[in-house]
Formats: C-alpha cells, structure tokens, sequence
C-alpha cells in the first residue's frame, strides 16, 4: 500500500453515501409522478406498475454480473460506471415519446444501479472491522429513506411547476458529473479488517454453491425477499394510496409521504442500526432479533393503515409503519455480508439483490395494481402487503432463534 496515499475510510463513506442517496432520489421520483405519466401515456394501473417492474429487470438480471466482477476488478471504475449510467437513464426517461422506450430508459436506470449497489456495501465492509462496520452501513444505507423521501419530494413539487419530464431531468442531471468522484477513492484489500490467515482469493463457482448452503444466509435472503416484495410496492403506491383512498391532493400526498420518510427512514435506521449494534455486543442474535421484532410489529400497524376510513389515524400508522420498517435497514445488509465469506462478499450481496428483486418488488407494484383493477379498489389490492411482511417476519425470528440456541451450544461446549 502507497503510505504517500492513505485509504481515508470517512472520505470514503462519505462519498459512497452521497452517491447512494442519488441513487434512490432518482429511483424513486416515478412515484411521485405516476399518475402524470398513466395519464399522457393512457396506461392502467397494471401497466403504471410495469414501468417499476422494468426498472427492478434491469437490476436485478445485471447483479450477479457486477456481483462477480466486484469480486476481481476495480470497484472505483464499477461504482463510477454505474453512477453515471442511472443518472444518463433517468434524464433520458424525461425525453421518452412513448410508453416503449419509458420502459427501455428505465431497464437502463436499472443496469446502473446494478452495479453500484453490489458493490458500494463490500467496499465498505473492507474498510472498517466488525465492531464497527454495521454502524458505517448503516450511515451509508441512511441513504435509502432520505433519497427516496427527496425524489418523491422533488417529483411532485417539479411535476406541479413544470411537468413530470422535467423530474427525471433535475434528478438525473447530477449524476453525470458525480460519477468521477468514485475515480478518486482508494480501495483496501479485500478482506482487509477481517484478521485472515492469508490475503483474499477470486472465489470460485464452487465457493458460490457453498454460500447457498448457509441456513444462515438463506434465512437473512429469504425474509429480505418478503419484505422487499412489501416495502417495494408500498412505497410506489403510497402517495397514490392517500390520493385515491382519501382524497389527497397528489402535491400533498406526495409532501406527506415524501417528508414521512424522510423523518421516518432517518431516526429508525439510524437508531435502528446502533441499537442493533450495541445489542449484537451483548447478544451475537442481536442483528436478527432486530430484524425480526421490528418487522412483527409492523404487521398490525401498516394492515390498520390501509383499513381505516379515517385520513388522520392512516397517516399517524403509515408513520409509524415507515419507522418500524426501517430499524431493519442497517442490519440486514451487514448479516448478508457477515454470512458470507470476506473474499465473496460482492457475489452474496448481488445473489441477495438478485433473489429480493426476482421474487420480491419486481412483480410486487405491478401486483398490487392488477389487484386494484380486478377488485376495484386499491385499498383491496394493498392488503398483500402486509401478509408479506408477516412471512419476512417470521423467517428472521427463525433466524433470531437458531443463532441463539448456536451461541448457548457454543458456550455449553466451552464450560
């Protein structure tokens, strides 16, 4: 390693995190303005729901590739690729004439969040130990709730002055200059805080059939993939959730729920992601009983939101929904990480993000509103969401409960 040039790991995190933060402000600025884009379009519910789903095609079909080169190449190189790929998708999503090449601009959004995504949180295990690296992506996936709020934010309030066109080009425009900043960043080793015996090999195919022969990683996918299937849709269709079922203007949905998550998705990943550390120091199920508890206690709030017929109580329980959800945010990704071998640590996040996407929120928006279409009402087509939440919650406290009993055989064996 250059001494003259020190990896900077705060620097680092910083940048990683800011870069992240545009990525879901321009994921998410379709929501604000779906109805815009139904409406110039003629689309149904079903189809709205397919331009998210394209979105999610592109991601997740493009992660094991960038899954398997974060393995061996250069991750700046990757990072920065990606970066200015979504950001050139998103502006060109506003020049889109027809309903065809929308749903081909974002498959592209998708392909460059792809490879940003799989490797940023590798790239960040490598910098900080085990006692401290949940707490770094945590920091870094605060990024999910305050970019998202901002692109719904930031959607509805351009989409009133402008158009819905002009959305995608103030999102998207500064990730075409933002993507060098990833060029400038040093990179540790692979497996550098993780004490080996011997520097990090490539992994081999083999070294990928073993990882999904961990119960461990299994479970910790597996319930990811039932809450990602939830929250996914449930954020695509909560402004207009508020603006059918209530009546909400959709500049106000979009300001309500947009501000919401921002608050929301803030405090708990932040207190979610400490919390779980300072927990994992006294109890190694710590991570899993978090994600667990969290999610079970959201299942009756967010199924009490969508049933009540009163506007105040549905945004005091989408509120506190949104908070619960998110004392997950931090945790999962580090078991994902955790749960896998230091050397494939990019490969296990993108079968993770390959498997969430597959069988969770690429099929769950477009779901929900062939659910509103064939029973006629949106409320209806919401109520598969929080079943999907139960069984995510289910399979982590199976997770909570078999690391635990692991951890006391472990003693008993030692006393």
């Amino acid at each position: 390693m250059n001494v003259n040039k020190p990896i900077r790991p705060g620097l680092t995190l910083a940048v990683l995190t800011g870069l992240n933060l545009f990525n879901y402000l321009d994921r998410y600025v379709l929501s604000a303005v779906l109805d815009p884009i139904k409406r110039e379009f003629g689309l149904t519910d079903g189809q709205a729901g397919r331009v998210a789903t394209v979105f999610m095609f592109g991601y997740f079909v493009t992660s094991p590739v960038f899954g398997w080169l974060g393995d061996r190449a250069p991750r700046r190189w990757l990072v920065a690729a990606g970066v200015f790929v979504w950001s050139l998708g998103t502006v060109l999503t506003g020049w889109a004439a027809g309903f065809g090449l929308l749903l081909l601009f974002r498959v592209l959004v998708g392909v460059g969040e792809a490879s940003y995504a799989t490797i940023s949180p590798a790239w960040i295990a490598d910098l900080y130990p085990q006692a401290k690296r949940n707490n770094a992506l945590t920091i870094f996936y605060v990024a999910i709730p305050v970019g998202s709020a901002l692109g719904v934010l930031l959607g509805s309030q351009i989409s009133a002055h402008w158009d819905w066109r002009h959305a995608f080009y103030w999102a998207g425009g500064p990730g075409l200059g933002l993507a060098l900043l990833a060029l400038f960043l040093r990179e540790p080793p692979r497996g550098a805080m993780d004490n080996l015996a011997a520097p990090a090999t490539k992994p081999s195919w083999r070294d990928y059939r073993e990882l999904l022969r961990r119960p461990a990683y299994l479970l910790v996918v597996g319930g990811y993939v039932a809450y990602t299937f939830g929250l996914g849709a449930f954020a695509n269709w909560g402004p207009t959730f508020l603006t059918r079922m209530h009546g909400v203007e959709p500049t106000k949905a979009g300001l309500f729920f947009g501000g919401t998550l921002v608050v929301a998705g803030l405090l708990s990943t932040f207190v979610g992601g400490f919390a779980a550390t300072a927990w994992q120091r006294h109890n190694h199920a710590g991570y899993a009983w978090m994600l667990g508890l969290s999610v079970l206690a959201a299942v009756p709030v967010s199924l009490a939101a969508f049933l009540t017929g009163n506007l105040v109580w549905a945004m005091v329980l989408l509120a506190m929904a949104m908070l619960l959800l998110f004392l997950s945010t931090g945790p999962v990704n580090t078991l994902i990480l955790e749960t896998a071998p230091a050397n494939m640590r990019a490969g296990a996040g993108a079968l993770s993000i390959f498997s969430i996407h597959l069988f969770g929120d690429l099929w769950s928006t477009e779901i929900v509103g062939h659910l509103s279409d064939a029973l006629g009402n949106l409320r209806r087509g919401v109520m598969i969401l929080p079943a999907a939440l139960a069984v995510c919650a289910a399979l982590w406290l199976w997770l909570a409960v078999r690391t635990q009993r692991a951890g006391l055989t472990a003693v008993r064996k030692i006393t």
